[in-house]
């Protein structure tokens, strides 16, 4: 299904705020990946915030720098894609300001453009909602990996886009992250945000 409404990307200044604000923001707007002339996108229906150094769920809680995470400390606006349990690649935008290291990560995509090329990366024969619900299943659709990180956010190879269309404000649950256990008494943090009753939302309300 190709996009017909006239849209625009968002800006290199959209990722400069504040993860938490940036999170809020981004159910209903769109992120498009072009590999090699084959266009994949999904309107953005789940995130989770995570807001650096002081939150323990971060990977650069404490100010850690590693390899890894070094992208997170670049102004906001560039990808930090990471693999999970060796297997799964999660695909975060980089926000805040230089030095300031948040992300939000991408959890659940509702298809646009390309279902047929999306089931082919996947290896999935049917597109119901497990083909882009859980952020590994959204990488593994679009066809993100670890190698695009530091991509920019605006450029042509991947980028989020708004086409004007917005959820009901009733519409947006929020809840604690899901899986961050190990982060003490920042589990319960409210960071996660989430269309209700889309069914390419991952995980129960809480």
């Amino acid at each position: 299904m190709g996009l017909k409404k006239a849209f625009k990307k968002l800006p290199a200044s959209f990722y400069r705020l504040d993860a938490l604000e940036v999170a809020r923001a981004l159910p209903g707007r769109i992120l498009v990946t072009d590999r090699d002339g084959i266009r994949t996108s999904g309107r953005i229906v789940e995130v989770e915030a995570y807001t650096g150094v002081n939150d323990r769920a971060a990977h650069s809680f404490g100010g850690r720098r590693t390899p890894r995470t070094e992208v997170m400390y670049a102004a906001g606006g560039v990808a930090y894609v990471y693999l999970c349990y060796g297997i799964h690649h999660l695909f975060n935008v980089v926000t805040g300001p230089e030095d300031n290291p948040q992300a939000v990560l991408i959890r659940g995509i509702e298809p646009l453009e390309g279902i047929t090329d999306m089931l082919l990366r996947t290896g999935k024969t049917k597109a119901d909602s497990t083909l882009t619900r859980g952020p590994g299943n959204v990488s593994r659709a679009l066809g993100l990996h670890t190698a695009d990180t530091r991509t920019a956010l605006d450029g042509d190879r991947m980028f989020i886009m708004d086409d004007g269309f917005r959820y009901a404000d009733q519409l947006l649950g929020v809840s604690p992250r899901i899986g961050v256990d190990y982060a003490g008494e920042d589990a319960q943090l409210p960071y996660r945000f989430y269309i209700k009753g889309n069914p390419y939302v991952s995980g129960k309300p809480r």
